[in-house]
């Protein structure tokens, strides 16, 4: 049984609004082979399992499993395909590899967000078939609600959750990868177009295309093929209620149990110990509810924090340096991706100029999206010491 799991190699696409000029397939292999060479494999013969994330739904297509293994080279290999973020792929991988039974594992995960045509119908039918589906409105009438929810209950304010956007953007700006980047301010942001009261569409992630591949392996092989590998220290992931009917509003209820799991496994008694977090932020608010709901921040204190500078990279809590979702672009399972990279990219020290002068331990939190109450949190470390 294999104790320790790091990451030892990540492939990417470069994410874009739209890629007309492939297919998903396409994508995904360019970015295996380029996580396979980061990884210094000798062969993908090497690879004992693969991991995919895709929605049947999302994708249009039935039992997604049999349309990966060709460009991951899995052909004849076990496959395991599951309906969730990159983040809930990572777990799934460094399970299997915890069991003994596999030393190398790969996870892929992408978007192909430009090639749908219905997304909110699609969303809209995961809402309960007899209360909320007969509604037949766009789904995302549930950020605005939560919202302004969490205004009422914490007393932050519209200019607080108005600056997570400004600060992604910003951030984003130093990201090369970041499909949105945008030096904006608090009265722009407040004066967009509202798509779901008090939601606007400048504090809503747009979504893009993509797709990543991450390379994991058990102690004894990350030692062998990485100078750098970077370890999977703590995990937690949870669901919350599914209906709108029954679920807490208060917090995110996900977030707070995923954390509590994911610190827990990886011996940290403060989340304050952590360097920096990559928080799922696809609607503003959600970057404040989740900071406050993992227990960084007390309720009501994210929206403080952020105006305080605490949030920034050079802040006490460096939060989404990446430029988060609002920066980066929404990438459907892939969302997580970006987060995992980032945190692979900042413990590599290869983050370029928005590299962190402390970094060697990490968290990143990813959320499933409306209407979904789950969540998955993981906790990185650049060593095992």
């Amino acid at each position: 049984m294999s104790k320790n799991v790091a990451i030892v190699g990540v492939g990417f696409t470069q994410p874009q609004l739209k890629t007309v000029q492939v297919s998903y397939k396409e994508m995904v292999y360019e970015a295996a082979v380029k996580a396979y060479d980061n990884a210094h494999l000798a062969s993908h013969k090497d690879i004992d399992g693969f991991v995919g994330c895709a929605e049947d739904l999302i994708e249009g297509t039935s039992i997604f499993d049999e349309y990966t293994p060709d460009q991951l080279g899995a052909v004849q290999k076990p496959v395991h395909t599951i309906s969730g973020d990159l983040l809930h792929g990572l777990l799934v991988a460094t399970m299997k590899i915890k069991t003994g039974i596999m030393d190398i594992v790969v996870v892929e995960a992408h978007s192909k967000a430009s090639n749908l045509k219905t997304y909110y119908h699609v969303t809209n039918y995961a809402l309960d078939p007899t209360w909320n589906r007969p509604l037949n409105v766009n789904p995302y009438y549930l950020a605005g609600l939560e919202k302004n929810y969490f205004m009422h209950h914490t007393k932050t304010t519209l200019e607080q959750i108005a600056g997570v956007v400004v600060k992604n953007k910003k951030n984003a700006l130093q990201n090369d990868l970041a499909v949105f980047p945008e030096q904006t301010t608090v009265e722009k942001v407040l004066q967009s177009k509202p798509n779901f009261t008090p939601q606007t569409e400048a504090e809503t992630a747009k979504q893009a295309d993509g797709a990543f591949v991450f390379v994991l392996a058990n102690e004894e092989t990350a030692k062998k093929l990485s100078k750098k590998p970077v370890w999977i220290t703590g995990m937690g992931w949870a669901s919350d209620s599914p209906t709108l009917e029954t679920r807490n509003w208060d917090e995110a209820l996900y977030a707070k149990t995923s954390a509590h799991m994911a610190l827990k496994q990886a011996h940290i008694k403060n989340i304050k110990e952590i360097d920096f977090f990559e928080i799922d932020d696809r609607f503003a608010y959600k970057e404040l509810q989740h900071l406050e709901s993992i227990g960084l921040y007390g309720k009501g204190k994210a929206g403080q924090a952020l105006q305080n500078g605490d949030l920034n990279k050079d802040g006490k809590t460096p939060t989404n340096v990446s430029g988060g979702m609002l920066g980066c672009g929404s990438l459907l399972e892939a969302a997580g991706a970006i987060r995992a990279l980032e945190v692979v990219k900042q413990l590599r020290g290869e983050a370029g100029q928005r590299q962190l002068s402390k970094a060697n331990t990490a968290l990143a939190l990813s959320w499933r999206g409306i209407p979904t109450t789950s969540g998955a949190v993981l906790t990185f470390s650049r060593s095992l010491s």
